[in-house]
This record gives C-alpha cells, sequence and structure tokens, in this order.
C-alpha cells in the first residue's frame, strides 16, 4: 500500500540563507524594511575584534551593526531606526546552538512518564529526579492510579539500575495485573515490561526462539527484561505503543518547548532520519514557522553505506535527502555521522585497559565497514562526525583519519570527535596534530563519575571521562552537546558541567579537566557554529550573520561559577524575532496523522535503533 501522511497546517519558509557582508545589507535597507536597534545591560558577541558591545542593529532578521550606541548610531546615519529597550536589564549573548541532539528520541521518552536520575524542567512541570527504587515504585504507582483509560500502556523512561537496583517484571506486576506497563530505562538501550504487557504484545519463548544467539542471550523471558540486541528484536513487537503518530507528535512539542525554554536557537540531528514517513511526522512541528528555532538533519553514514555498495550511489543518496526538508528544518550539506564504538550508559566503550568487572565492549561498526564509509565521505569532501566513547575507539577513528589524511590530504576537514567519553592525553595531542575537533558530553563526569569509579571503569578512568580542559589547553576547537535525550538539552547546564565538574554525589571529579567560562560559553555558541560549519551565519554577535540571540538575567562569564545553570533565560531572538520563553510561538499545535500507523511505528523504531546502536537486528 502507498504510504500517504496527511499534514496540517505545514508552513514553507526559506531555508538558511548565506550570509552577506554589511555593504550587502546596507545596500538592501528600504523603508519597508523596519530596522531595529537593541540595547541590554551587556551584549556579549564571542566576536574576537569587538567582545562586548552596548547596541545591535537587526534588519530583515539579520544584524547590521554591533558596537556602542554611538557607533551603532554613526553607522545607521539618518536611516530611520526604533529603538527597543526590552532587554535593558538582561544579558543578551549569541543564540544558543545544539550541537547533537535526537528531536524524535527526546520526543518518545519526554512524552513518557519520566523518572529519571536528574531533574527534568519540562514545559508542563518538573519531573524530579528518582531518589531510590521505593521513589521510583511508589510514583509510578502513583501515574497509573491517574490513568482514565484501563487499555492504555503505561510507559515510563529513566530507571537506572546502576542507581536504584535491578528492575523486574515481577516488580512492574506490583504496579498492576491488568495495564501493560513498559519501563524504558535511563540508557534506551533496555526496556522492562510486565506480564500483560508481553501477554498482550506476543512477547513469548516461541517468539524469542526465533531470535539469534545474541538477542537470546541479551534477554531474559522470566524477568521481562530485553537489553542491546534482545531490546532491538523485540522493538517489533512494541513499536505501535512506543512510537505512535500521536505521542510523536506530543514528544515533538514538548521537546520544541523545552529547548526554547533554554534559549536554542539552532540544532543538529546527527545520523539523521531515513524513514521518509517519519521525517514527514518530524516536519509536522519542526518545519514550521511557529517553530521558535531552526534544526538541521545530517546523514546516517552508516546505513547509507550498508544498504548501497556502491560507493558513487552513496554519495549521491546522501545528496537526495536534501529534499526531504522544508522550512525551519535542513539538510547539513556535506557533512555525515559514522560511528566506532558502544554507548557510555551501557558501559560498552571499548577500552585500551580491561573493565574493572572484566566484561568487554563493543564495536559499533565492524572495521572494514568503518574504514569504507570513511573513504567514501572523506573523499568526497564530506565533513566527518564521528561517534566515540572509549580510548580504544577513538584510536581506531584516529589512525582511520591518518590513513586518509595521507592517501588524500585535505585542509580544514573539521573531522569532530563526538562524546569523548574516556581518552587518554596522548589523543588529545594527536587529535589536535590530525587537524579534528571536539564535541564532548560534558554531563558524563558529572551524572557518572562517582557510579563508574565503583563499576566497570574504576576511578582514574572515570573522574577523567570528557577530559576537556586538556583540549582547552591543546588549543584544539571544542563545542558542548547534550545528545538529548542522553543529557538535558540546556546550555547553562552544560556550561555549569564543564566549568565546575562537580558530580551528583558532590565531587568535583580532575579539576583539571575544568575549562574556561569564556571557553565554556564559546562551546555552546562560535564554536559550536564552528563544528557544524555555519559560523559564517551564526554564533556570535557580528555583522552580516543572523539575527540569533539568547537573551539571559545574568552574565555565564563574570556571576558565580556555580550558579550558571540557575541562570534564567528569558527567551530567544530568532532572526530578529523576539520569541519570550512561553510565548505565542510556541503553543501552535499542529494536527499528523498516518493511514498506516504500523509502518510508521516501525520506522521511528527502526530510526531509534539505529540512533542507539547503528547496526541492523541480528
Amino acid at each position: 500500500m502507498t504510504k500517504k501522511i496527511i499534514l496540517f497546517a505545514m508552513c514553507l519558509f526559506c531555508s538558511i540563507v548565506t550570509s552577506q557582508t554589511l555593504q550587502d545589507m546596507s545596500g538592501s535597507m528600504t523603508a519597508d524594511s523596519p530596522i531595529v536597534i537593541y540595547t541590554a545591560k551587556e551584549i556579549l558577541t564571542m566576536d574576537k575584534s569587538k567582545p562586548k558591545a552596548e547596541a545591535v542593529a537587526v534588519q530583515n532578521g539579520k544584524i547590521i551593526a554591533v558596537g556602542t550606541k554611538d557607533e551603532v548610531s554613526k553607522i545607521l546615519g539618518d536611516r530611520k531606526a526604533r529603538l527597543d529597550k526590552t532587554f535593558n536589564d538582561k544579558i543578551i549573548v549569541p543564540g544558543f546552538i545544539a550541537q547533537h541532539d535526537h528531536p524524535v528520541l527526546a520526543a518518545l521518552t519526554m512524552a513518557s512518564e519520566v523518572l529519571s536520575i536528574e531533574d527534568w524542567e519540562l514545559p508542563e512541570g518538573t519531573a524530579k529526579a528518582v531518589k531510590d527504587k521505593n521513589d521510583f515504585m511508589t510514583r509510578l504507582a502513583a501515574a497509573e492510579k491517574k490513568m482514565s483509560d484501563p487499555e492504555e500502556a503505561l510507559i515510563t523512561w529513566g530507571y537506572h539500575p546502576n542507581f536504584y537496583g535491578k528492575l523486574t517484571k515481577a516488580d512492574l506486576d506490583k504496579i498492576s495485573t491488568t495495564r501493560p506497563i513498559l519501563a524504558w530505562l535511563r540508557s534506551c538501550h533496555e526496556i522492562v515490561m510486565n506480564g500483560v504487557a508481553m501477554e498482550k504484545y506476543g512477547v513469548t519463548a516461541d517468539f524469542i526462539k526465533t531470535w539469534g544467539e545474541t538477542p537470546q542471550k541479551q534477554s531474559v523471558l522470566a524477568e521481562g527484561r530485553f537489553w542491546e540486541q534482545g531490546m532491538f528484536a523485540v522493538a517489533p513487537k512494541i513499536a505501535t505503543v512506543l512510537a505512535t503518530p500521536e505521542k510523536l507528535v506530543k514528544g515533538l512539542h514538548i521537546t520544541r518547548d523545552y529547548m526554547h525554554s533554554k534559549g536554542i536557537t539552532f540544532g543538529n540531528e546527527p545520523g539523521g532520519i531515513l524513514v521518509k514517513p517519519l521525517q514527514d511526522g518530524v516536519n509536522s512541528v519542526m518545519s514550521s514557522d511557529e517553530m521558535p528555532f531552526r534544526w538541521s538533519f545530517m546523514a546516517d553514514g552508516k546505513t547509507l553505506c550498508d544498504k548501497y555498495k556502491d560507493d558513487k550511489q552513496v554519495i549521491d543518496e546522501a545528496v537526495k535527502l536534501e529534499s526531504w526538508y522544508n522550512g525551519r528544518t535542513s539538510l547539513a550539506k556535506k557533512q555525515v555521522k559514522l560511528f566506532s564504538d558502544g554507548a557510555i550508559y551501557s558501559l560498552l566503550m571499548q577500552v585500551r585497559e580491561p573493565y574493572t568487572d572484566k566484561h568487554h565492549g563493543e564495536w559499533m561498526t565492524d572495521l572494514p565497514v568503518f574504514e569504507r564509509a570513511f573513504k567514501i565521505f572523506w573523499d568526497a569532501g564530506y565533513q566527518i562526525h564521528v561517534h566515540v566513547n572509549g580510548d580504544a575507539g577513538l584510536d581506531r577513528v584516529l589512525n582511520t583519519l591518518e590513513k586518509n589524511l595521507k592517501a588524500n590530504p585535505r585542509t580544514d576537514h573539521r573531522t569532530v570527535i563526538v562524546h569523548f567519553a574516556v581518552s587518554a592525553k596522548d589523543q588529545v595531542d594527536r587529535l589536535a596534530k590530525l587537524g579534528c575537533i571536539v564535541s564532548g558530553n560534558p554531563y558524563y563526569p558529572v551524572a557518572l563519575a562517582d557510579n563508574y569509579s565503583k563499576n566497570g571503569l574504576g576511578p582514574q578512568r572515570a573522574e577523567s571521562m570528557v577530559r576537556m580542559g586538556d583540549v582547552e589547553r591543546a588549543g584544539v576547537s571544542y563545542s558542548f552537546h547534550s545528545d538529548m535525550p542522553m543529557a538535558p538539552a540546556d546550555p547553562l547546564y552544560l556550561m555549569w558541567c564543564g566549568v565546575n565538574r562537580l558530580t551528583t554525589g558532590g565531587k568535583v571529579v580532575a579539576p583539571e579537566q575544568k575549562v574556561s567560562r569564556e571557553g565554556a560559553l564559546k562551546a555552546v555558541t562560535i564554536d559550536a557554529a564552528y563544528s557544524l560549519k555555519v559560523e559564517d551565519q551564526m554564533g556570535s554577535i557580528s555583522s552580516g550573520k543572523l539575527a540569533n540571540f539568547t537573551i539571559l538575567d545574568d552574565n555565564p562569564i563574570t556571576c558565580d561559577p556555580m550558579k550558571i545553570k540557575d541562570i534564567k533565560v528569558w527567551g530567544t531572538v530568532s532572526e530578529g524575532r523576539k520569541q519570550p520563553v512561553g510565548g505565542k510561538s510556541t503553543k501552535g499545535m499542529f494536527g499528523f496523522k498516518s493511514n498506516e500507523t504500523e509502518t510508521f511505528s516501525q520506522g521511528a523504531m527502526s530510526h531509534m535503533i539505529k540512533i542507539l546502536a547503528a547496526h541492523e537486528n541480528e
């Protein structure tokens, strides 16, 4: 049957335009293009030539003048301009950039009953961190009692066994023996079901016998537990529960409003969606002019290489993806994401020295496949972003990069080392020499160092995770990302993590790996833009760039470093459009329906699995 997607209220808007010179902008000024001058308590430009300013003039969604009030007035001359004093008691910084987040995965988790290891300040209220297993059980039972439809499944996300102990079918059966309950664990790599859910969705011993050896080993039917390939194998049975069109749209609106409330003005989905009906569903929310920020998607190089055996076709198909986007979504041109080793939350990184409990990590991509994919995109001139968490995984990436540099030298390739969990000082020196840049997740040591010091890594490796201090001292460009939902998509919080390295247990770990506050602000503005090759359009408050600003109540560079995460976000200016948090621009709801819910749901689960594991089901 032909797949049809009915989209309601889909608004078309122009793609991100390339920046112009100030002279170009001045030449286009007309009486019909009003000029607005914003003044503020402070303007932090992130522009080395003019770090601070008093005023910024905006026309046609772009910055046309920055400086003192007198400097801006002189540049404008006798042109009419409206003075806007809304931000006179605020701090204006360049619009925050979400360098690496997953809107579909974030939507599906945020639309669940969030009971996690950390607070989630969602638009409808804060989901407080779970204290212990008893707290989880009490709150899950309360959520079940509030549900009016006895047939509706209860889906929760965020439980972490390393923090609260094992969760099993027997635990969930205590909540209900009549309502299906699915607990999607914090890593997103494991799911636990109660008895009625397993019965309703056909998760039986006979079904499991159809799986391969590894999925069977990574499941315990009696406990209702399925992890890694076991979870991926059971996914087709539960796809229409976890990933309905209605849940996706609800979750996208939650994610959208959450990110806007944190000051985000631009973001990227690395390893973008390769299921057209699913992308249409995402576009129904994210392409609309009601969207308070723009979002780009990056090609999934691993899947493209798996699907097409002809190297040229791989590139041709990657280019074709551009037609999937419109309005406020776009394709990140000539950029691709590849995968090296396993995930941090499931402790499946490939590490040089063995894990303390002697388990072993996993490769997300076999070496021949990784080397083929890297060479295809390298030779085609792509910027390559590589998911890598362990130091052995990083060795593979750097070896492959060095091999390709020798065979086909390139300048300004900006190969991005993404996540950067466990690494060694010698690798920082090497990646600097090879011309890499780093996109690190500074939340890892904050959330995981205490636990991983005891489980898996040991104190030295756990505490030095995400060694951004070494990266900063080496002069390597770096950005911060959240990988939402792996961490909150909150740039101020990421800055706080990188600057303080204070764990949830109250310990400062590897203080030598702290970064400067200016470096942290650059990591969510100009250096984040640099990592996505959009620094000519955004990332600093400079003439000719898009008028993207984040409006703060305090200066994150000069305030108490422990209070960075508590700075209130007034809202944003997106291409000249003022957007206060909670304003009308974030309240629109759009209808989205699919006449093939199962096809849609399976596509959503397939995309999610590729994000989590980057391999097909076995």
